[in-house]
């Protein structure tokens, strides 16, 4: 059983689960990777699912094996394809992004907040197409929004509208906190200079539309750096716990190879203000036990 089942109001998680980088240290160090999953999900209980928005629904064969390795309390978070939101731009996908959900199915008890992802220039004037998305949304699947369009960051009519429409749907807004990736701008580090070309540099603004606050915190490679900017999210994720909520925390790396460590490292700071189960050892620290 994942640690974070005993506190089902927390998910913790990762951008994904099949990173080589990581092993030694979130997984073995030799042998194939057919127990990723299965390790991941003993030390983590959700994980951002990028590859659909890339590759679109996976195989049926590959949803049965997810569904297998994966424990009850376990949250995939998949993004809608990258054809529904970004080349058709929601327009006329009724069929397609059923057909997406079906595929998923296999895996509907462990389905947390679908991420809708669009585009930077998706902006206020296409507002009624989203509006038309989630009224025919499905009741069992949460959904969970995130705009990059600078219109939405204004605090004005058309932020409020999105607002609006969210809270009316019960749709969480996905909330990308950057403001580690860019406090050093530019970067010097090829890492960071990846990061900061790849990820819009967007204000944070903490609103909690719906029952799953989704928080994507992208770090940098100062540790300091990083636990001082996550210092103000420990009072507001407890605070949602608390109200009944369930938060989601996704935590990223520039190159993501440091992304397991950071989030351990972030988990303990929060449960130093509130109680928590403690994460289950690595796979690799397990091995390295054992000589």
């Amino acid at each position: 059983m994942s640690p974070l089942e005993a506190l089902p109001r927390l998910h913790l998680g990762l951008p994904m689960w099949a990173n080589p980088d990581w092993r030694g240290g979130l997984y073995p160090p030799h042998g194939g990777n057919e127990g990723w999953l299965a390790d991941y999900a003993r030390v983590f209980s959700t994980v951002e699912g990028n590859t659909t928005f890339y590759s679109g629904a996976p195989r049926a064969e590959t949803v049965a094996a997810w569904a297998r390795q994966a424990p009850p309390g376990f949250r995939f978070c998949f993004k809608l394809p990258a054809s529904l939101t970004h080349e058709r731009r929601l327009a006329a996908i009724e069929a397609d992004l059923d057909a997406f959900l079906e595929a998923l199915s296999p895996l509907h008890d462990r389905l947390g907040p679908m991420m809708v992802q669009l585009p930077r220039d998706f902006g206020p004037d296409e507002l009624p197409r989203l509006d038309h998305l989630l009224a025919r949304w499905p009741a069992g699947i949460p959904c969970a929004v995130e705009v990059r369009h600078r219109e939405f960051f204004h605090k004005g009519r058309a932020e409020k509208a999105l607002n609006r429409m969210l809270i009316t749907y019960g749709a969480n807004r996905v909330m990308l906190d950057v403001r580690p990736l860019f406090a050093t701008a530019p970067a010097t580090h090829p890492g960071l200079q990846h990061a900061q070309a790849e990820k819009p540099r967007v204000p944070l603004h903490v609103l909690s539309t719906g029952d799953c606050p989704l928080v994507r915190f992208i770090g940098h490679l100062d540790d300091d750096l990083n636990e001082r900017c996550f210092t103000p999210w420990t009072e507001r994720l407890i605070l949602w716990i608390n109200q009944g909520k369930t938060p989601y925390l996704m935590v990223h790396t520039p190159d993501n190879r440091g992304a397991p460590e950071l989030a351990r490292r972030l988990y303990s700071r929060l449960g130093e203000h509130c109680s928590l189960p403690s994460l289950e050892a690595f796979a690799g620290e397990r091995q390295a036990t054992l000589f």
